[in-house]
This record gives C-alpha cells, sequence and structure tokens, in this order.
C-alpha cells in the first residue's frame, strides 16, 4: 500500500521544496504553485478512486448486477483519466486494486499477454485494455 503514496508524497514535497525560496519574493506565485502541486499529488494519489474489493468478490458481484469491473492501480493516468471523465457514474463500477490483490493482477496479466496493463475493464467476462471511458459508461445497467 505503501507505494500508492509514492508519487503523491513526492508531489507535496517537490512543491513544498519549489515554494519555500520562491515564497519571500513572490508569495501569491508561491501560493498558487504550491496549490498546482497539492491538486496533483491528491489526483494521483489512491483516495479519488471508489473502495477497493478483491477480485473474486468484485467478478462475483458483477455477474449478480452486471455492472463492469475495473482493475487500476494508483498513479496510473489512464486510470485517473477515466475515473475523472466518468465521475459520479465511476461510483457504479466495481474497482479492483490490483497491487493489493494478487489475484486481479494475474487476471489483468491472463488478459493483456503477460502485461499490467491497466485499466481494464471486464464486461460480461470479456477484458478490454483502456477502454473510452463514454463506452464504459454506456455499459452500466440501466438501473444503476
Amino acid at each position: 500500500m505503501m507505494r500508492a503514496w509514492i508519487l503523491p508524497m513526492l508531489l507535496v514535497l517537490s512543491g513544498s521544496a519549489l515554494t519555500t525560496g520562491q515564497f519571500k519574493e513572490s508569495p501569491g506565485t508561491a501560493a498558487a504553485l504550491f496549490l498546482t502541486f497539492l491538486v496533483l499529488a491528491g489526483v494521483t494519489s489512491p483516495l479519488i478512486f471508489p473502495r477497493s474489493i478483491e477480485a473474486q468478490e468484485a467478478q462475483r458481484r458483477g455477474a449478480v448486477d452486471g455492472r463492469p469491473v475495473v482493475f487500476w492501480r494508483p498513479g496510473c493516468t489512464y486510470c485517473i483519466r477515466l475515473r475523472i471523465r466518468l465521475g459520479r457514474s465511476a461510483r457504479q463500477l466495481h474497482w479492483v486494486n490490483i497491487w493489493r490483490d494478487p489475484a486481479a493482477a494475474a487476471a489483468v496479466r491472463a488478459a493483456n499477454d503477460g502485461n499490467e496493463t491497466v485499466p481494464t475493464v471486464v464486461v460480461a467476462g470479456q477484458p478490454h485494455t483502456n477502454p473510452d471511458p463514454e463506452w464504459v459508461r454506456e455499459q452500466l445497467p440501466p438501473s444503476a
């Protein structure tokens, strides 16, 4: 779990280091720059994703309710893009962090020729690697 926070922590530390020297000269610019680094740290952190569940549980739930399962990992820009573009619809998907679940990482490798390419979205048992967010939204059941 710690490696999921490496990039956000580096962004906060880098922002702190860069803005410390500029704060005396231009406090407004330093504050804006630090705020930018904080936003980037927040976006790359696991906090913007819904709570992850185990792969087996996600696949079971997906079979019952028909919702897609998204395999992701923290720091992945394509996963962040998918999450942001889905907006509130992202809560209706089953999210599985492949760094927390070895079975999930194995499932992603099996679907992607041995590579851990994410996001991998499984719809009706069929994996789709890095699909368009609009397509993913269309795969949600109407009652969801």
